[in-house]
């Protein structure tokens, strides 16, 4: 309890520093969140938003815990029935992230910077989120399902990564 108490007053306190969205002119650029966010994060996967988590749980590494320049992919709720993908800009705490990300709530077709998100869910797996919301200047009311975290780095790099580093630590203790 304390923890979601300490998340609140701490996103509240960030929500003063957030970045205003600007009145669109007839000029600019409307950005869909998957464009935004394949160009942001580089990771490239096309499709609805709610797509990508199926298709990078072969291709990049995935997870429940997010790093900085991960995509947090959001389940279809309510109105937003495509999902939603955000680009992790800062890591908090462990329950509280910056996204920056466009086409959300209040800035329709706009890209909106360092966006706090607190992690809600019960076992802290960010499967539950709240999304800070400019037009109340406050975390919004409703709580959104996420699958979770994709890493830039693809699969198989990580694996062979994992893989020599097993065979220098194994080399190195044969050699004691």
């Amino acid at each position: 309890m304390m923890k979601r108490l300490t998340a609140a007053a701490l996103a509240a306190t960030l929500g003063f520093f957030a970045l205003g969205s600007t009145p669109a002119q007839a000029g600019d650029a409307y950005w869909q969140c998957v464009t935004f966010a394949r160009m942001f994060s580089g990771i490239q996967l096309f499709g609805d938003a709610w797509t990508w988590w199926r298709q990078a749980v072969d291709k990049f590494r995935t997870g429940d815990a997010p790093e900085t320049g991960s995509v947090l992919v959001f389940q279809p709720h309510g109105r937003m029935s495509a999902g939603h993908v955000a680009v992790v800009s800062d890591v908090l705490t462990d329950r509280v992230i910056r996204v920056t990300h466009a086409n959300w709530g209040g800035s329709r077709g706009k890209v909106e910077e360092n966006v706090t998100v607190v992690d809600v869910s019960p076992s802290g797996d960010w499967s539950r989120v709240k999304v800070w919301y400019n037009p109340i200047n406050d975390l919004g009311t409703t709580v959104y399902p996420t699958y979770g975290f994709i890493y830039k780095g693809a699969r198989e790099a990580f694996e062979n990564g994992r893989q020599m580093a097993a065979a220098a630590a194994n080399e190195g203790r044969a050699s004691n």
